[in-house]
């Protein structure tokens, strides 16, 4: 399902890789982290290239609801106590960080894509402590957050911390202006990577520096992602005829929504779950939310998006493994995918012109703290092998990546891995990944 972003933006195709290639960096993904990692690394002279396995921005880029907030749900309060305050403040910095450069990149280079300052807030109906708490942690990390009661959703709502100067954007017309300057192959899917070379359909490419931008990585080893990540599934409404809202808005009750203005449009966010799980028609309930908060609206688009989600919250950047310090990676963004875009390619640029980054250690793949991350490994790894030993038999429909079953999912009309996140149309052909293969088995909806 097309969302507003590419309703308003086409960008032109790009060609294929036309056969064996050797550069300096290879950038696996053609989405905003992809694209601006290889933006930076060119404007400094690597001679870098960008394998997409569609088209630019194709994935989850042209899904987000595109808020570029440091604002990350109650994200300070957990880093101050998981990690303590000078990660907590490493954090904070870095986003807000984030923020300013794409003012600045956006000015600079005159890139006409909707870009608007705007306030980002948290609401709560009826957990005020928790809104309280993460505007003391969020101040104390250096973010002049500020504690409010009077909001302009039309909900009773209870409190809301408010952080100033934040933004928003068109995000494939902004993909548009920043990929002209970049070297892009499209429809050339990077089947393995060994060493330095990266096999395609194509041609090989070998490579000094590999950057792995995929969304969700895929080999398994090293780096075994599939055992600290998984994916998360929201939904979006586009709404034509509700009122223009003073900023951008996160519910952080169960049932809290996401909302913004974008343009003539009201995006209205909500009903997440793990991919692969079943729940009644979110599509249904978001509508219904919609009819009750806005009863002069109608809805003219809906689509979803897909999240990588570490469980202890905070992205992978950094070099993939010890083991492997050619490759690097940037993945796990939770739904903060603009932002964090922003900081992978600042960091990956850094480690790759052999700087230090101050946020490398934050961020690097290569950490693991089992308390704080405790809790969500034991959710993810029940639900994993849930999946990889319920049913067998010739009917059941399983992903190539690890072989879990899939799940029907009847809102969208695919088959979905519960996981690691895979997805397939209904004749079993691969639409995201990690896995890189359509199944084996193709079966028609049930």
């Amino acid at each position: 399902m097309k969302s507003i972003w590419n309703q308003t933006c086409q960008i032109p195709r790009r060609n294929p890789l036309p056969g064996n290639l050797d550069t300096e960096v290879a950038v696996i993904g053609g989405g905003l982290a992809g694209i601006l990692t290889a933006f930076y690394l060119t404007m400094e002279g690597k001679q870098t290239i960008v394998l997409e396995a569609s088209s630019i921005g194709s994935g989850q880029t042209s899904g987000t609801t595109a808020k570029i907030t440091s604002q990350h749900g109650l994200i300070y309060q957990k880093l101050l106590t998981d990690r303590g305050e000078a990660s907590m403040k490493l954090y904070a910095k870095s986003n807000q960080e984030a923020v300013r450069d794409y003012e600045q990149l956006i000015s600079s280079r005159r890139i006409c894509c909707g870009f608007e300052k705007k306030p980002a807030f948290l609401y709560t109906m009826n957990q005020p402590n928790l809104i309280h708490l993460e505007t003391l942690a969020a101040r104390k990390a250096g973010i002049p957050a500020l504690e409010v009661t009077e909001t302009s959703l039309p909900l009773l709502v209870k409190r809301a911390v408010r952080f100033p100067d934040q933004a928003s954007f068109q995000p494939l017309k902004f993909l548009e202006a920043l990929s002209s300057c970049v070297t892009v192959f499209e429809r050339t899917p990077v089947m393995t990577v060994k060493g330095h070379v990266l096999s395609t359909p194509r041609g090989q490419v070998t490579a000094r520096k590999i950057v792995f931008a995929c969304h969700y990585p895929f080999p398994l080893i090293p780096g075994y992602f599939f055992l600290r990540m998984y994916q998360d599934q929201s939904y979006v409404l586009a709404l034509s005829g509700a009122p223009d809202l003073d900023g951008m808005y996160l519910g952080i009750d169960p049932d809290g929504l996401s909302l913004r203005s974008a343009g003539p449009w009201l995006l209205l966010g909500g009903q997440g779950h793990r991919v692969g799980v079943q729940k009644a028609d979110p599509y249904d309930a978001l509508a219904s939310r919609a009819r009750w908060l806005f009863p002069h609206a109608s809805t003219e688009l809906q689509w979803s998006a897909q999240d990588c989600v570490t469980i202890d919250s905070l992205p992978f950047i950094g070099r993939f493994s010890r083991n492997n310090p050619d490759w690097y990676v940037a993945t796990g963004f939770g739904k903060w995918g603009m932002t964090l875009s922003m900081v992978s390619a600042h960091i990956l640029t850094d480690l790759i012109r052999g700087r230090q980054s101050p946020y490398e250690s934050l961020y690097s793949p290569s950490r693991f703290r089992l308390r704080p991350s405790a809790p969500r490994l034991a959710v993810h790894m029940a639900e994993s092998a849930k999946g990889l030993t319920k049913g067998f038999g010739p009917g059941v429909m399983r992903c190539p990546h690890m072989g879990c079953r899939l799940t029907w999912n009847p809102a969208e009309f695919t088959w979905d891995c519960p996981c690691h996140g895979s997805r397939f149309d209904r004749l079993g052909r691969l639409i995201t990944g990690p896995a890189q293969i359509s199944c084996r088995r193709h079966k028609l909806i049930p």
